[in-house]
């Protein structure tokens, strides 16, 4: 059974800041320390939080930022949608029972051509 290699923190922000220099293409690095180019980019993102004792770049914190907010409009979308249809069928249920108040009738035909 291979053994698994481990790497010092300052040869991943070595290799990192290469990489980030623009100097070396990654297929060179890869190539240079025999790694495979899924844990030199892991590192690159595990740079950028700043796990590497150094300070993470404003960059990642603004992505991950947005992210949240991207998670947060989804669900508040689902949770719209699925609040719009609920009011849809309590509003066509009291339509169907035969209600003929006039508020009843205003506010559904309100609220459809609200929604549409």
């Amino acid at each position: 059974m291979k053994k698994q290699r481990t790497f010092t923190t300052e040869f991943k922000r070595q290799v990192v800041e290469e990489l980030l220099s623009g100097t070396t293409r990654p297929a060179q690095l890869c190539r240079r320390h025999n790694i495979s180019s899924g844990l030199l980019y892991r590192w690159k993102r595990q740079y950028g939080q700043g796990n590497f004792g150094n300070e993470p770049t404003e960059m990642v914190a603004m992505q991950d930022r947005i992210g949240q907010l991207e998670q947060l409009v989804g669900k508040l979308t689902l949770e719209n949608e699925f609040l719009k249809k609920a009011l849809r069928n309590a509003l066509g249920q009291l339509g169907k029972r035969g209600s003929s108040s006039l508020a009843t009738e205003n506010s559904l035909a309100a609220f459809e051509r609200g929604v549409s």
